[in-house]
């Protein structure tokens, strides 16, 4: 099943700068649950669920929760909505009984739906009726099922813009760091490594945090090996990829620096006021795990993910399903609630 386009989103009546559009995610898994909490709790602020009406109220229901569901004709009626009650557009297509499905468990009707909602979500922010596009964690395996021919959420947004560039960011209040390669093998991130490669990460890096308000942003580029390499000593990556890619970022007005040495470069663009005020504004790693592990260390459920290159502000919580607590209420939303508020940030208010 791959996105037929994004056509399926209503026509766009009036903007709605605030609205947040929120895909749904898996429905056997913890994002309806985190999405009852987060608006119980008032930290949503004014959004569409879209997704399944049913599962939704499963999941207030499994949360314990006096939480109000409204279903809406159209997405932009959430705003019309009282505080604390959980407006849920639910798109055409998606398969019946979603709400019978056992939790904690793949399914391809759960990977069908979770595809849809991605789908129709991503078209109402493209339509111009909502700020961002958060979305709640889907199962790779369940899409698998499907058929949906995308491992995950950023491809098939990358798809669905038209085949952009884009880059993963991870993200809390004090660290942002943007990754060259992601979801593959160590040595075969290494082997991917170029200089055009990094060089785009730069530019989409830059362009990125132009849009949220840096008008120059300070960006610290890692190195890959041990203390950047030692002039060639430890590898000569730096020198013969990453070096050059900072140069022609910077003869293209990026500021850039580097390459640093990874196992303090992160200590430095910590950005904790007043006591440690970050020399850099982002960090661009060049593995997923050199990027990754010092973010999550800061707290994995401040932990946002934010996906660079798009058209518009996507960014998701920084975790999965967990299938193992899927439907005892037990999930935290913290995750889910920062990355509402850096949605908000990122598309200026």
């Amino acid at each position: 099943m791959a996105p037929s386009s994004l056509s399926h989103a209503p026509a766009p009546s009036s903007p709605a700068p605030s609205l947040l559009a929120v895909s749904a995610g898996d429905p056997c898994g913890i994002g309806p649950e985190t999405l009852a909490k987060a608006m119980a709790a008032g930290a949503l602020g004014p959004a569409v669920v879209v997704g399944s009406v049913a599962v939704m109220r499963r999941a207030v229901a499994q949360c314990g929760l006096m939480l109000p569901v409204a279903v809406l004709d159209e997405p932009a009626d959430a705003l019309g909505l009282p505080a604390r009650c959980l407006g849920v557009w639910q798109p055409p297509g998606l398969p019946a009984a979603l709400e019978a499905l056992p939790m904690g468990r793949i399914h391809a009707d759960a990977g069908r739906a979770a595809a849809r909602c991605i789908e129709a979500a991503a078209g109402l922010v493209q339509a111009g009726q909502a700020a961002a596009l958060l979305t709640a964690p889907i199962h790779k395996e369940a899409l698998s099922a499907a058929g949906v021919p995308y491992p995950g959420h950023t491809e098939m947004l990358q798809a669905l813009a038209g085949g952009v560039p884009v880059r993963m960011m991870l993200a809390n209040e004090q660290l942002r760091v943007v990754l060259v390669t992601i979801h593959v093998a160590l040595r075969r991130a290494i082997e991917m490594l170029d200089t055009d490669g990094i060089l785009q990460t730069l530019r989409i890096a830059h362009t990125a945090a132009r849009a949220w308000g840096q008008v120059r942003p300070r960006i610290a580029v890692a190195g890959l090996n041990p203390h950047a390499g030692e002039g060639g000593l430890f590898g000569d990556e730096e020198i013969r990829i990453i070096a050059p890619a900072i140069a022609a970022a910077q003869a293209e007005g990026i500021d850039a620096s580097g390459p640093h040495a990874p196992d303090t470069v992160f200590m430095r663009a910590r950005h904790a006021p007043p006591a440690h005020p970050g020399e850099f504004d982002l960090v661009v790693a060049m593995t997923h795990d050199h990027g990754l592990i010092p973010v999550k260390y800061l707290g994995v459920e401040e932990g946002v993910n934010v996906t660079l290159g798009l058209p518009f502000v996507r960014t998701s919580p920084d975790h999965g399903t967990a299938f193992d607590i899927a439907g005892t209420g037990r999930a935290d939303a913290a995750s889910l609630i920062a990355a509402a508020r850096m949605a908000r940030a990122l598309a200026g208010g």
